[in-house]
């Protein structure tokens, strides 16, 4: 079977190679002489120092692990493959919110670099689904547990 794989903007895969980078280089090396103070204190069984840089080891390693997960099953979107004129993944949007009367900023990305509170949106999401493959002027109905939400594309811009 397949893996699943992650879209990534180019933004998003350099962002985590840096992450991988710092993790491997910088995290374990100062895990490591963390590990090694604490050691050189005597007795590990009654020992708090140790007992953390542990468990800090084991959450930098599982981060590593999950980082080349996702590196390993990656695709860039190709920003000159993307119709420009068409929402897809890598791209700006503004959109008008017609519940709140609002127009809103979103940025559409592959799942593993969404976070609602930079207003980077998973193309898997139902409002990401909603809007892949619109262009500026359509309204696009979503329909969520809370009801259906309409937007209307304002902008799109590429180069998130």
């Amino acid at each position: 079977m397949d893996a699943k794989k992650n879209l990534l903007t180019y933004a998003g895969l350099k962002k985590l190679e840096e992450e991988l980078h710092d993790l491997k280089v910088v995290k374990r090396k100062e895990v490591a002489g963390k590990i090694k103070e604490a050691r050189e204190q005597g007795d590990l069984s009654e020992n708090a120092e140790y007992d953390a840089a542990k468990d800090e080891q084991r959450d930098i390693e599982a981060r590593i692990e999950e980082i080349e997960k996702i590196l390993k099953n990656a695709e860039v979107v190709v920003e000159d493959e993307v119709d420009p004129d068409r929402i897809n993944v890598g791209c700006r949007v503004k959109v008008h919110d017609f519940e709140f009367d609002e127009d809103i900023e979103l940025k559409i990305v592959g799942s593993t670099e969404a976070n609602s509170l930079e207003g980077k949106i998973s193309n898997e999401s139902p409002v990401g689904k909603a809007l892949i493959g619109s262009h500026i002027n359509d309204v696009v109905e979503v329909e969520l547990s809370s009801g259906v939400m309409k937007y209307k594309v304002l902008e799109i811009e590429r180069n998130v």
